[in-house]
């Protein structure tokens, strides 16, 4: 019932694309090779000259000097030409020209991105890169570019304009200061994860019921068992459950969001790691989806709810764990672990769960009792 527990929220295939990307370094080479210099290989092959390749193609001399040094660029009526004189297919060579242009513009693209290497001080690039969220190049324009890949935009003014100020209802302590950046990228990235959960069309009657069944599994200490349990029961619903630790600057507990008309994100950070506060805030975010529906696709500002939405949620969220009819007991509950397991066990609850309203209304202080509560930390844990 107590301990600190090793919480692998990722999944074995997310740690593996982890190792992938520690093991495989993407190799981008700041040199390309040009169609022209497999022309030229050809031309070495079969012995002819540069010369006695331009009559038998219909060019000039110079027109195939520059194919050659990749300064004229290989047409369709070109590529044609090339299959019939040199070998393989128009689609070949074209293809070929393709990703020799795509090389250059790249090449091109990474050194103008070398100088927006300050961006990247905006992000809390050492929590991306430690959970995989991103992958690691040597190059300073190539991580910027893997960044902008991450937040699928083109640009950084284009970042600006759309990560700024995520859409977001945030559970967030009064007493911090959420930093934009690091919280639009965990935001990003609980959409990216929430992308590759399979989930059926929002049924908010078919929710309700799943968090009558999720309530059940606030007994399970072992997330290995009740998180697979958790996120399944919610996207039958219409809800993507991701948990991502959030980086620093962004002291969130929880948010919800909306990606399209049918399907809600719920994200969890385990900001306090302890079982009370996890469930208060997966059940928090719940009321959230309930209670304010389709309305948070239209928020458009970074900050907290209205004090009268986050009331709702409290006690949407306290009500669910511990019902009123139950709750009424607690004032008059003596503070001693065998009572709170007793009251635990009629409310079919973890005794943290209770630990925690208790402190939370002042019944109990907040240093006592705490060994009731089940702790967890995430798998790699790192300090930003």
């Amino acid at each position: 019932m107590t301990g600190t527990r090793l919480i692998d929220i990722a999944s074995s295939r997310w740690v593996n694309q982890m190792a992938e990307h520690k093991r495989e370094l993407p190799f981008n080479p700041d040199w390309v090779s040009s169609p022209g210099e497999t022309l030229a290989d050809i031309l070495e092959e079969r012995g002819w000259s540069q010369s006695e390749f331009a009559e038998r193609a219909g060019y000039t001399e110079k027109h195939v000097s520059l194919l050659i040094n990749g300064k004229a660029s290989i047409t369709e009526d070109t590529a044609l030409k090339l299959e019939r004189v040199a070998g393989s297919t128009a689609g070949f060579w074209l293809s070929r020209e393709g990703r020799y242009r795509a090389a250059l513009a790249r090449m091109d693209e990474v050194r103008a991105l070398d100088k927006e290497g300050d961006w990247l001080k905006e992000l809390p690039l050492k929590h991306m890169l430690h959970y995989g969220w991103i992958r690691p190049f040597k190059s300073v324009g190539e991580q910027v570019a893997e960044c902008l890949r991450f937040f699928e935009v083109a640009s950084i003014k284009a970042w600006e304009v759309n990560y700024q100020n995520p859409v977001a209802a945030f559970r967030a302590s009064k007493r911090y200061t959420i930093d934009p950046s690091p919280t639009a990228t965990w935001l990003k990235q609980g959409e990216r994860r929430a992308a590759s959960i399979d989930c059926a069309p929002y049924d908010r009657a078919a929710f309700k019921n799943a968090l009558l069944e999720i309530r059940k599994l606030t007994n399970q200490t072992d997330p290995d068992l009740f998180v697979p349990k958790l996120t399944d029961l919610c996207a039958r619903a219409g809800v993507a459950v991701v948990l991502e630790p959030a980086p620093k600057g962004c002291p969130v507990s929880g948010a919800t969001r909306w990606l399209n008309p049918n399907k809600a994100l719920l994200m969890l950070s385990l900001r306090h790691k302890s079982n009370d506060h996890l469930w208060f805030s997966f059940f928090h975010e719940a009321g959230h989806i309930l209670l304010h529906g389709k309305r948070m696709m239209f928020i458009d500002m970074v900050g907290m709810l209205t004090d009268e939405q986050e009331d709702e949620a409290n006690r949407f969220a306290r009500d669910t764990l511990i019902p009123p009819s139950l709750a009424v007991r607690l004032a008059g509950l003596p503070p001693h672990e065998v009572n709170v397991i007793h009251f635990a066990k009629d409310a079919a609850i973890a005794p943290g769960i209770v630990v925690g309203r208790m402190q939370n209304e002042q019944l109990l202080g907040w240093n006592q009792l705490n060994h009731l509560k089940v702790r967890y930390r995430w798998k790699d844990d790192v300090q930003d």
